[in-house]
């Protein structure tokens, strides 16, 4: 089941026009297609852009939600595509966005992709297979500033220039190759108390592997004015965040949506300064502890949305 299931489905569905039009919703991050198997069966109307850059996921998508046949198209992009993708599907504006971020469960159960650091794998971690740079071609080309810059600001590691060194230390004994030498790696150079108060040693840096091989930070500060730029009057983008380097990048773009312009302490609103979008959930909405405890891969998500409310700004 997806996460947030439910509530993901009440939030996208209320920006769907009334009766006698066709709602428009883009999935951004489609992944095996569950959110979107709800939003088409919630709604018989709908119809639905599916994108995601990993061709294993679209051919996973494709089967599971054939039978609704062509009220969705699958789009092989990033997330940050979805206005060349919109253009080629013919359509110029939609009703609802969905950006489900960081990587899905579909690619942590397949060891060979190396997002997982329970199981010995080769380090790749690239979502979509045909671009360049794994992992291990980070680990064993960057230098020792570089390799630490990405720990600490992608993985917030406190151990990022420790970490760094042995990095280049034992690069240079054998390049790395696969998981489980990085993990030992990891629990030699993390102090014993940090590992056991502060979750497995090597979450972080995967987390900074993982962000910098696919460039994700930068795609979603794209993505979201894309988004946001494509929504009728009472569409709504709505953002599933698993780490507070994502949700802080959502929480700043929406602030600043939904802020007025005007100089603060006037009496009055100046013309043309008021906010285009209002924000629709209050500060970051969270599984609820029944479905953190079954499904504990939902116990980080945080789910922001935002709603157009005025036309005048498309920039």
């Amino acid at each position: 089941m997806p996460v947030m299931a439910d509530r993901m489905v009440e939030l996208i569905t209320a920006a769907f026009p009334g009766a006698g039009s066709t709602p428009v919703f883009v999935d951004g991050t489609l992944g095996a297609g569950g959110h979107t198997e709800l939003i088409l069966r919630a709604d018989p109307r709908v119809r639905v852009i599916g994108i995601d850059r990993d061709s294993n996921a679209l051919d996973i998508a494709r089967d599971r939600l054939s039978e609704f046949g062509d009220r969705i198209t699958f789009h092989q992009a990033r997330f940050d595509e979805i206005g060349e993708v919109l253009t080629d599907a013919g359509v110029d504006l939609v009703d609802a966005v969905l950006f489900d971020l960081g990587v899905s469960s579909m690619q942590l159960d397949r060891p060979d992709r190396g997002f997982a650091y329970a199981v010995d794998a080769p380090l790749d971690m690239r979502m979509n297979s045909s671009e360049t740079t794994t992992a291990a071609d980070i680990l064993n080309t960057y230098s020792h500033g570089d390799l630490a810059r990405i720990l600490s600001e992608y993985g917030e590691e406190r151990f990022a220039g420790k970490i760094a060194s042995a990095i280049v230390r034992e690069r240079d004994r054998e390049p790395f190759t696969t998981s489980a030498r990085l993990v030992e790696l990891l629990y030699a150079a993390i102090p014993a108390a940090t590992r056991r108060t502060g979750g497995h040693p090597a979450k972080r840096t995967f987390q900074a592997l993982r962000i910098e091989v696919n460039h994700e930070l930068d795609a979603l500060r794209r993505a979201l004015p894309a988004a946001l730029s494509v929504l009728r009057v009472g569409g709504r983008v709505a953002v599933m965040s698993y780490q507070s380097l994502e949700d802080r990048i959502v929480k700043r773009e929406f602030v600043t949506r939904t802020t007025s312009t005007s100089p603060l302490g006037l009496p009055v609103e100046l013309p043309d300064s008021a906010p285009d979008f209002r924000l629709i959930t209050r500060g970051a909405e969270r599984a609820n502890d029944q479905e953190q405890a079954e499904n504990p891969r939902s116990a980080p998500v945080r789910v922001r949305v935002i709603e157009r409310v005025d036309e005048k700004d498309r920039a």
